[in-house]
């Protein structure tokens, strides 16, 4: 593993160890979202919101685009990889194994729907 990539999956920890961020991260898996939608539905100002999310963006866990005036941010799943690659080595493999069908059996009932 290389001193970038290291750096990298640190600034990711870092980013995801504050309970606001991962709020964040979970109103804005689904749908691109504004700040001050961010900030409204979490009850937080919509400075901290910003700051937030400028601490999720900066560590590859969001992408920011923007729309006429607002600035949209959407959850970015391959900037979690480093996260979700480290973790899989906690997990036995028939763990994973489940995890991958249910996954699975999810995206083909959202499909489906």
């Amino acid at each position: 593993m290389t001193r970038a990539l290291r750096a990298g999956e640190e600034v990711a920890w870092h980013a995801l160890s504050d309970g606001n961020r991962r709020r964040i991260l979970a109103l804005v898996r689904d749908e691109p979202r504004a700040v001050g939608e961010v900030a409204t539905k979490l009850g937080m100002s919509q400075q901290i919101a910003s700051h937030h999310l400028h601490v999720l963006r900066d560590a590859g866990l969001v992408s920011e685009h923007r729309d006429r005036q607002r600035h949209l941010f959407v959850v970015r799943a391959d900037g979690l990889a480093a996260v979700r690659d480290f973790l899989a080595h906690f997990w036995p493999a028939q763990l994973q194994s489940l995890k991958v069908a249910a996954e699975a059996a999810a995206k083909r009932k959202k499909r489906d729907a």
